[in-house]
């Protein structure tokens, strides 16, 4: 049974406008099918290295874009919870508004094509600039940030999206994380526990609590290596 508190906690939860706009894509693309219009088009046009299922391609892809979408709250809202209980929560948040804000208020870079399509650039911007932050905080401290790795999922995801526009919207995120870096230099007493009990005792508990941070998105993506049959795939 909920309690009044967690009602009034979920209520006031700042993720719950983002979910209920991609609610609200996915009510209004399940009339238009604009989703798997936009996934049919591209579909010829992405790299030869991702590999899409031989049965119901189409379908496949455009479940693909949901799920990447819905990943973004799922993450925001794990890496807020492992913030707040390791009292780093005051360095983070200053990230996750950013990643939040990408859906509430747009940049005016974000096309205004289907409800979807847009969410998908929207949650693009997301995932890379958490990718962009991880990647650093990896390169300063040895951990990521989150143990989250999405760097396949949004090679496709760009390839979706398609060059220049996904290149611009790459630009718009390492803007974003320069500036977010200079102002939080993700240091101090607390980070310097956060990186050394990690250190010590890995990512299991958090992974048994938020699975979404390591869920298969179901797309492989094969790089042939050295220009010969010898090739690495990896799922993710």
């Amino acid at each position: 049974m909920i309690t009044y508190n967690q009602y009034q906690g979920t209520m006031n939860d700042p993720l719950n406008p983002i979910r209920q706009l991609i609610r609200q894509a996915q009510e209004q693309d399940s009339v238009s099918g604009k989703l798997l219009e936009f996934v049919e088009c591209r579909k010829g046009h992405l790299h030869n290295a991702i590999k899409l299922p031989a049965d119901k391609a189409t379908k496949k892809l455009a479940d693909f874009v949901v799920r990447y979408i819905k990943h973004v709250p799922d993450f925001i809202d794990a890496i807020r919870t492992m913030a707040q209980e390791a009292g780093i929560y005051e360095d983070v948040q200053p990230l996750l508004k950013i990643a939040s804000d990408y859906f509430l208020s747009p940049p005016s870079i974000v096309d205004s094509h289907s409800q979807l399509q847009a969410l998908l650039d929207e949650a693009y911007l997301a995932h890379r600039l958490l990718e962009e932050v991880n990647d650093r905080f990896m390169a300063k401290s040895g951990i990521p940030l989150a143990p989250m790795d999405m760097t396949l999922a949004n090679v496709i995801a760009h390839e979706l999206i398609g060059e220049p526009f996904a290149n611009e919207l790459d630009q718009a995120v390492l803007f974003s994380a320069e500036l977010l870096l200079d102002e939080q230099g993700f240091s101090g007493e607390q980070i310097e526990d956060y990186v050394i009990t990690h250190r010590v005792n890995g990512w299991t508990r958090e992974l048994e609590r938020w699975p979404c941070l390591v869920e298969d998105l179901s797309i492989s993506v094969e790089f042939d290596l050295d220009n010969n049959d010898d090739e690495t795939a990896t799922r993710h």
